[in-house]
C-alpha cells in the first residue's frame, strides 16, 4: 500500500517523543521547510502531555511528520502471541492493553529465547540499527508504540504501507539514531542524567550540528540555523531538541521521494523507519 509523496507539503515536522511527558521531560516538536535542498528550521515547541500533542496533530490541516517511535511490532511476536495479523486491528488490540499486560506478555514471550536473541526483531531494525519495538526498558518503545500511534490515528494520519488516512497528514516512522550514526559514528551526544552530561558529549553535538549544517550525510540536505538556534540545540543536554531535528531531516528528505523513499513492498504489521 505505497503513495507517492505529496506535490505541496506546508509543514515538514520532526518528532521527539516520550510516552510519558511531563513539564522536565516534554515532547519536542522542530519544524521547517525546504528551500531546495536547504531544510531551513523555523521553530521548535514542547507538549507537556499527550493530549496537548494529539490536539496540535488534529488541529493542523496539513503537515508530514517523522515520528520518532515505532509504528510496528515484530511479526514473529505477532504470531506467537495469536493477536491479530491486521494491522488496525492489531493496534486496536494493542491500545486496549495495559502497560503491565503488554510488559507481562512480552516478558513471558522472551523469558524461554536464549540469552542475546531474547526479542523479536522487525525487517527495519537492522539496516535501522534500532531497538525492537517490542523492547519496554532501556527504551521503553513498546510504550511509545502504545501511546503514540492512537493520536496519529485519531488525527487521522496517513502512515504509508500501513494505514489508509488523511494524504494531507502523513506521519512516517523516524529514528534520529540511524542519521546521527552515520554522521558522527557510535558517540554519544545526549543524557538525561546530569551527571553524564559531559564535555565530551558537547563537543560531540557540536559536530553532529556542524555536520548537519554542512550537508555531510546520504540525504543531500544542509540545515540552515539562526544563531539562536544552533546555540539552543548545543545547550540542549538531553538531545531531545537535536532528536526532533534529526526526525525533521528524515520527513525533509522523504518529502522529495516517490513514496517517501519507503521500500516498495513493506510488511504491513512492521512498518519501516524512513530513511533506513
Amino acid at each position: 500500500m505505497q503513495s507517492s509523496a505529496p506535490r505541496h507539503i506546508p509543514l515538514l515536522l520532526g518528532l521527539d517523543f516520550s510516552s510519558a511527558p511531563s513539564k522536565r521531560k516534554p515532547i519536542t516538536m522542530a519544524s521547517g521547510h525546504l528551500r531546495g535542498q536547504v531544510l531551513v528550521l523555523q521553530g521548535e515547541r514542547s507538549f507537556v502531555s499527550l493530549g496537548d500533542l494529539g490536539e496540535f496533530l488534529t488541529q493542523t490541516g496539513e503537515w508530514l511528520c517523522a515520528c520518532d517511535f515505532p509504528f510496528g511490532l515484530p511479526r514473529e511476536l505477532v504470531l506467537a502471541l495469536g493477536w491479530p495479523r491486521q494491522w488496525p486491528a492489531l493496534m486496536a488490540h494493542y491500545a486496549a492493553l495495559s502497560r503491565a499486560e503488554i510488559r507481562a506478555q512480552f516478558a513471558a514471550f522472551c523469558a524461554p529465547r536464549p540469552v542475546g536473541a531474547k526479542f523479536a526483531h522487525r525487517a527495519c531494525d537492522g539496516p535501522a540499527g534500532a531497538s525492537p519495538s517490542m523492547k519496554w526498558v532501556n527504551p521503553p518503545v513498546a510504550y511509545m508504540l502504545h501511546a503514540g500511534v492512537p493520536l496519529l490515528l485519531e488525527a487521522g494520519a496517513h502512515l504509508p504501507g500501513l494505514h489508509d488516512g488523511d494524504r494531507r497528514r502523513v506521519a512516517l516512522e523516524g529514528y534520529p539514531g540511524l542519521l546521527a550514526r552515520e554522521l558522527i559514528q557510535r558517540r554519544s551526544y545526549k543524557s538525561d542524567d546530569r551527571s553524564k552530561q559531559t564535555e565530551e558529549r558537547l563537543i560531540a553535538r557540536k559536530d553532529l550540528i556542524e555536520a548537519l549544517e554542512q550537508g555531510r550525510s546520504r540525504l543531500g540536505l544542509r540545515l540552515k540555523l539562526s544563531h539562536a538556534q544552533r546555540d539552543a540545540l548545543v545547550d540542549d543536554a538531553s538531545g531531545d531538541r537535536l532528536d526532533a531535528v534529526l526526525c525533521l531531516m528524515q520527513a525533509a528528505w522523504a518529502s522529495q521521494r516517490e513514496g517517501y523513499g519507503l521500500p516498495a513492498e513493506i510488511d504491513p504489521l512492521e512498518g519501516w523507519i524512513v530513511s533506513a
